[in-house]
C-alpha cells in the first residue's frame, strides 16, 4: 500500500504494524488522512478501527480510509455515525491492481506467494487472476495453460 500511494506522489507520514504504533502516529503526526486496517496486532480484533475512532474523537472530521478483509457492516456504521469528514471502507483485495499480479505471475510466483507479497488472501489473488484471464479472453482449456498465456501477453505488451 505504501508503494502504491508513493507511486501517486502521496507523502507517507508513517507506516505502522500495530495498534499502539497507529495510536501514537495518529496522535503525534496529525496526518491529513488516516489509512487503517481494521485488525492489527497485538489483538487482531478491531484495534485499527478503534484507533481511528479515537483519532476522530480528538480531531473531528479526520478523513479515514478503513481497510478490511471482509465487509463488516458494524464497523462501517460506527464510522459513519458522526457524519463528519471523509470516510471510506475498502476491501483489501481492491487495493492492488492487476498489473502487480501480472508482474508477480511473470516472476513465476504462485498465488500463495503473490498473496504473501501483496498481503492479501489467496482467494483475492485467485479472483484477480480470473479477471485477468477474462480480460485477455483466455477461456478454460485442457490444451492450454492460461497462466503461461497471460504472462506471455504481459511480457509481449512491453515490446
Amino acid at each position: 500500500l505504501v508503494r502504491l500511494l508513493e507511486a501517486y506522489d502521496f507523502e507517507i507520514a508513517a507506516a505502522v504494524e500495530s495498534g499502539p504504533e497507529l495510536e501514537r502516529a495518529l496522535t503525534e503526526l496529525e496526518p491529513d488522512v488516516a489509512v487503517v486496517d481494521v485488525r492489527l496486532p497485538p489483538t487482531h480484533t478491531d484495534e485499527g478501527l478503534q484507533c481511528a475512532l479515537r483519532a476522530r474523537g480528538r480531531r473531528p472530521g479526520l478523513p479515514v480510509l478503513v481497510l478490511s478483509q471482509h465487509v463488516e457492516q458494524l464497523y462501517a456504521r460506527e464510522l459513519l455515525a458522526d457524519g463528519t469528514g471523509g470516510i471510506g471502507y475498502l476491501l483489501k483485495d481492491r487495493v492492488f491492481d492487476e498489473r502487480e499480479v501480472m508482474e508477480l505471475m511473470a516472476q513465476g510466483r504462485s498465488n500463495a506467494a503473490i498473496a504473501g507479497k501483496l498481503v492479501v488472501t489467496e482467494r483475492a489473488v485467485a479472483k484477480h487472476t480470473a479477471n485477468i484471464f477474462v480480460k485477455l479472453g483466455l477461456e478454460v482449456s485442457d490444451d492450454d495453460n492460461r497462466r503461461v498465456l497471460a504472462v506471455l501477453a504481459y511480457l509481449d505488451r512491453d515490446r
